[in-house]
C-alpha cells in the first residue's frame, strides 16, 4: 500500500500546516535551552511530538511512520555516532600517551595565544576535516583538540561549531554539491561555481567572526592580521578550486593553503599581547618565570622528532580520513562488503508530490551496512595504528576503547533519536510544508531561499540531506518568480551552512567531544544567534545577486 504526501492538512492552511509541522523542532530546541533537558530526552520528546503528528495530523500510515523513525535511527549510528565514536577514541589514545602534551607544547610554541589557537584549530584545520570527511568529524576533533589545549568545554564546543560553516557545503570530497546536482538536474560545475562566489566572503569573515565572539571586539583587532590570512587564503583558494575545477577538492586545497600561510605569518608576526581566559591562572608573572633558566629545564620545547612522533596520530588520522572519502576508495570497499536492504513498509511507499517534486515520485528508503567504507572505520583504524605506533598494546588499545564507548553511550542514544526524528518529519513531509511556507514568499524568496537551507540542515544535521530534501522545491520556486535556478540551488547549500552549527546531531557531537554530555541547551544558546544572523547574511548576499549583481551566476557551458 503507498501514501501520498501532503503539505496542507490543517483546514488546507499553509500557515498553519507550517505551525503544527514545526512543534517538534520547537519542542526538541525549547526542551534543550530552555528548560535543560538533557538531550536524550529532549530528542525523545521531539521524536513522539513527530511520530504524532505525522499519523495524526498528516494521516501516513503508522507503519511507514515507525519504519522512517527506525531508518533514521540506523543512520544516526552507522555512520554518525559511529564517526564519533572513533574520533573520540583517537583523541583518548593521545591523552592517554601523553603525547597530547607535547601537541598543546608545539602549538604553544606558534602561539600560547588562544585567539590563533582557536583560528589554527577551529577552522583552518577543522575545514581541512570537513573536506575529507565531513558529517560531524570536524567538530568532534576540533572540539577535542581545543579541550586538549586548555579551552573550557563549552567555548571549545561552540567555537568548534562556529568554525565549521564555511567549507560545510564543500565537505566530505564536495559531497553535497555532487548530491544537488543529481536531485536538481543542474550542472554541478555551475552549482559549485555558484556556491563558490557566496561562501569566500563568509570564509573572510567567520575567522573574525570566531575570534570575536570568544574575546570580543577589542580583542579581534588585536589580531587581525591572523584573521585576515587564515580567511584570506581559505577564500582565495575556495573560489578558485570551486570554480574552474569542481566541488571535490575545494576544502582540502584551501585548508592546507590556510594552514600553511598561518604558520608563515607566525614565523614573522606574533600578537602584542598573549589572550587567554578570565578564569585561566596562567597570569603573565608565571609565564615570565616560565621562561626563567630553572623553569625551561622543566618545560623544555619538544624537539622535531618528539613532535613529529605527539603530531603522528594526527597525520595517520588526516591519511586515513582522506583515503576513505575517496570515491574510488569507497566503492572498492562497498564492492567487498556492502549488505544493503530495502526498508520495509516504506521503501518506494511514500510519495512526494508536487510542488516539492515535479510529478509524483516514490521516496527510496534503503538501509545499507557499509562498515568497510564508512568514515568511523577509517578512524578506528587509525587509532589502532596510533595506539601501536606509540606503543600501546592490544589490552590497553581495548581498554580505551572501552571507556571511550562508556563515555559516549547516551549521547549515541541522542544521535539515534535525533536523525529518527528527521526521517519522521522527511517522510511524512512535515518539514516539506515548513519549506513551502518559506517559498512562498514571492520576490522576498531570494532572501528566505539561504534560511530555507539552514532549515534543512538545522532538521535533518547535514547539508547533503538538506540539498536533497529541499533542492528541487528550492528550483521549482525560483522558477515561479523567474529567479535563475541555480542561485536559488545553490543558496540551499550556503544557507545550510550556517544551520550546521545548531543542527541537534552537531550540538550533541561537540557536547560529547568536550565531556558536556546534559549540557546542550547551554552550547545551542552559545551559538544560537552567530547561526541566524550568518543565515540572514547569506539571504542578503542571495537577494543582490538575484536583483542586482545578476551577473554573478554562472552560465553553463
Amino acid at each position: 500500500m503507498s501514501w501520498t504526501q501532503i503539505y496542507t492538512p490543517v483546514a488546507g492552511s499553509l500557515i498553519v500546516s507550517a505551525l503544527v509541522a514545526a512543534i517538534p523542532v520547537v519542542a526538541l530546541l525549547g526542551a534543550l535551552a530552555f528548560f535543560h533537558v538533557k538531550a536524550h530526552w529532549a530528542a525523545l520528546i521531539g521524536l513522539v511530538l513527530a511520530l504524532g503528528i505525522a499519523i495524526g495530523v498528516y494521516g501516513m500510515p503508522a507503519s511507514m511512520a515507525g519504519a522512517a523513525a527506525l531508518n533514521g535511527a540506523a543512520f544516526g549510528l552507522l555512520p554518525i555516532g559511529w564517526i564519533v565514536l572513533n574520533a573520540i577514541f583517537v583523541y583518548d589514545i593521545t591523552v592517554r600517551t601523553g603525547k597530547f602534551e607535547v601537541v598543546k607544547e608545539t602549538i604553544a610554541g606558534l602561539a600560547s595565544d588562544r585567539r590563533i589557537q582557536v583560528l589554527l584549530i577551529g577552522f583552518s584545520f577543522g575545514a581541512f576535516i570537513e573536506g575529507a570527511a565531513g558529517f560531524g568529524t570536524p567538530v568532534a576533533i576540533s572540539a577535542a583538540m581545543l579541550i586538549g589545549l586548555g579551552f573550557k568545554p563549552l567555548p571549545a564546543a561552540g567555537l568548534a561549531l562556529i568554525g565549521n560553516t564555511a567549507p560545510v557545503a564543500y565537505g566530505a570530497l564536495g559531497t553535497p554539491i555532487i548530491t544537488l546536482a543529481k536531485v536538481t538536474g543542474l550542472n554541478e560545475l555551475a552549482l559549485s561555481a555558484m556556491t563558490g562566489r557566496q561562501l569566500p566572503l563568509f570564509s573572510l569573515i567567520v575567522p573574525f567572526w570566531l575570534v570575536w565572539a570568544m574575546s570580543g571586539f577589542r580583542g579581534m583587532v588585536e589580531v587581525w592580521p591572523a584573521c585576515l590570512v587564515a580567511g584570506l587564503f581559505f577564500a582565495v583558494p575556495q573560489f578558485v578550486v570551486s570554480n574552474f575545477y569542481g566541488p571535490s577538492l575545494v576544502d582540502i586545497v584551501a585548508a592546507a593553503v590556510s594552514l600553511l600561510a598561518m604558520y608563515l605569518l607566525l614565523k614573522v608576526w606574533q600578537p602584542r599581547t598573549v589572550w587567554r581566559f578570565h578564569d585561566e591562572r596562567d597570569s603573565d608573572a608565571a609565564l615570565a618565570a616560565r621562561k626563567s633558566v630553572g623553569a625551561a629545564a622543566a618545560h623544555r620545547a619538544p624537539t622535531g622528532a618528539e613532535a613529529l612522533v605527539a603530531w603522528l596520530p594526527w597525520i595517520i588520522l588526516s591519511v586515513f580520513v582522506f583515503a576513505w572519502g575517496l570515491p574510488s576508495v569507497k566503492a572498492w570497499m562497498n564492492g567487498i562488503f556492502n549488505p544493503t536492504w530495502e526498508v520495509p513498509f516504506l521503501h518506494n511507499l511514500v510519495h512526494k508530490a508536487p510542488p516539492v517534486s515535479k510529478a509524483l515520485a516514490p521516496e527510496a528508503a534503503k538501509y545499507s551496512l557499509n562498515l568497510l567504507s564508512a568514515t568511523g572505520t577509517g578512524l578506528l583504524l587509525s587509532g589502532v595504528v596510533s595506539g601501536l605506533v606509540l606503543k600501546l598494546g592490544p589490552g590497553a588499545l581495548l581498554r580505551t576503547y572501552l571507556g571511550t564507548l562508556k563515555r559516549v553511550r547516551f549521547s549515541l542514544v541522542t544521535i539515534a533519536a535525533m536523525l529518527a526524528l528527521g526521517f519522521t518529519t522527511r517522510f511524512s513531509g512535515s518539514d516539506s510544508t515548513m519549506g513551502l511556507a518559506f517559498a512562498s514568499t514571492g520576490h522576498l524568496f531570494p532572501f528566505f531561499s539561504p534560511l530555507l537551507g539552514w532549515l534543512g540542515v538545522a532538521l535533518t544535521g547535514s547539508d547533503t540531506s538538506s540539498n536533497v530534501l529541499f533542492g528541487n522545491l528550492q528550483v521549482v520556486s525560483a522558477q515561479q518568480i523567474g529567479m535563475n535556478p541555480i542561485l536559488a540551488a545553490a543558496s540551499n547549500s550556503s544557507g545550510g551552512v550556517m544551520g550546521k552549527m545548531i543542527d541537534a546531531q552537531s550540538i550533541v557531537v561537540a557536547s560529547v567531544a568536550t565531556g558536556q554530555h546534559g549540557h546542550e541547551g547551554i552550547i545551542l544558546r552559545y551559538v544560537f544567534w552567530h547561526s541566524l544572523v550568518l543565515a540572514c547574511l547569506v539571504g542578503v548576499v542571495v537577494f543582490l545577486q538575484a536583483y542586482v549583481f545578476t551577473g554573478m551566476v554562472p552560465i553553463p557551458h
